[in-house]
């Protein structure tokens, strides 16, 4: 499985195919470490020991990377989420009044998660449940914690 991110200049491959990405988010980790160095609470760094796990926070900061709020959103919510509260949502990152605000904080929280920055504790077996406890990346004070659930081999945020 997937331990921790590449060094600068390797890449890994995993069965979902999101090498060159892991590749990227490795040579992004290795800067913000080197930039970090001077800052010890922005250096921690604690990534999911769960190869599937990983790849899904992958795919959700590719969709953030592409503004694919619709992809992010239906790789996002909880499988038993109805259409209705999942379209709801959809609608709350694109058009509410705080909507560009709330993505913002959503991308920046989900690649911090993918690549480990600030996050403090992972709790759970890491193969049916994985809880991240997180500095956001943005809000300065903001103790956060999001939780994944994994169900037939899909991991989905917790509602």
């Amino acid at each position: 499985g997937f331990h921790g991110g590449p060094r600068r200049g390797e890449s890994k491959t995993t069965a979902s195919g999101c090498g060159a990405r892991m590749a990227s988010l490795g040579e992004a980790a290795a800067d913000a470490a080197d930039a970090a160095a001077s800052a010890p609470a922005a250096s921690t760094r604690l990534q999911t020991s769960c190869s599937s796990l990983q790849a899904k926070l992958e795919q959700l900061v590719a969709f953030a990377d592409t503004n694919n709020r619709a992809g992010f959103v239906n790789g996002f919510v909880p499988l038993d989420l109805s259409k209705e509260d999942k379209r709801a949502y959809f609608l709350e990152l694109s058009t509410g009044p705080e909507s560009e605000t709330q993505w913002a904080h959503l991308v920046a929280e989900m690649a911090a998660l993918a690549l480990g920055k600030g996050v403090t504790k992972i709790e759970g077996d890491q193969i049916t449940q994985a809880v991240f406890f997180f500095e956001h990346p943005t809000l300065v004070g903001c103790d956060r914690e999001v939780a994944f659930t994994c169900v037939d081999g899909e991991w989905r945020a917790e509602g």
